[in-house]
């Protein structure tokens, strides 16, 4: 089975969950738009909270009724994908620069289910480059900030990503930082320390924040508990 349709399994077997009048929290990136197509194809009343004006658009043209973050109390159910899950569910996201939205939603619902294939599912995290967003005003200097906070755990300076474009800017207006470690060793303390950075407005450590992971694999999808 192809790494996609791994993906479209889990996002289908998530669409499973949502039940009629749910708030729904709705995840950014390839996997989570497959749980947005499955959804719609239900044709339910629900209310979903996109995550990034992509997921907003695609909902939109599905017909999914949308509430901002704003609109809500809570969310009922949040389910997104990630760029990797490995011991007690913690998580790397932000590959689609939607860290902050995406943890946003995630703490202010009542259950997350994370959604991968399974090469998304690791024994440590670090493999994929850490995002962290960074406000853009002076953002060079908190990238040499960040620069000292990688070399305390023995990790590589963060580099700022680029796309085609030029500097890849946030729904939010900030920028994104990738530290490409290979192995996070202490993912609570790292994600501590950045936070305490002047300028970091959050980075993609999701730790003690979901409560189930489905897992697309060949022999079907794979629930994985903390």
């Amino acid at each position: 089975m192809s790494a996609d349709a791994q993906k479209k399994a889990s996002g289908e077997a998530a669409a499973l969950l949502v039940e009629p009048g749910m708030v729904v929290g709705l995840g950014t990136g390839s996997t989570a738009a497959w749980f947005v197509k499955a959804l719609a194809a239900r044709k339910l009343d629900v209310r979903g909270v996109p995550t990034s004006e992509a997921t907003a658009s695609l909902a939109r043209e599905l017909g999914i009724p949308l509430a901002t973050l704003d609109d809500v109390m809570s969310i009922d159910l949040t389910v997104d994908g990630a760029d990797e899950i490995g011991p007690g569910l913690s998580l790397i996201k932000g590959g689609g620069a939607a860290l902050l939205r995406e943890k946003l939603v995630w703490e202010a619902s009542k259950r997350c289910v994370v959604i991968a294939d399974a090469a998304k599912h690791v024994k440590v995290l670090g493999k994929f480059p850490l995002p962290i967003e960074v406000v853009r005003f002076g953002h060079p200097h908190t990238g040499r900030r960040l620069a000292d906070i990688a070399a305390e755990f023995d990790l590589p300076p963060p580099r700022l990503r680029m796309a085609d474009r030029g500097i890849v800017v946030t729904d939010g207006g900030n920028v994104i930082y990738d530290m490409a470690s290979g192995a996070i060793a202490e993912p609570a303390a790292l994600a501590a320390a950045l936070k305490a950075v002047t300028g970091v407005v959050d980075h993609g450590l999701f730790l003690d924040l979901a409560d189930e992971a489905l897992i697309g694999t060949d022999e079907g999808v794979v629930k994985l508990l903390p």
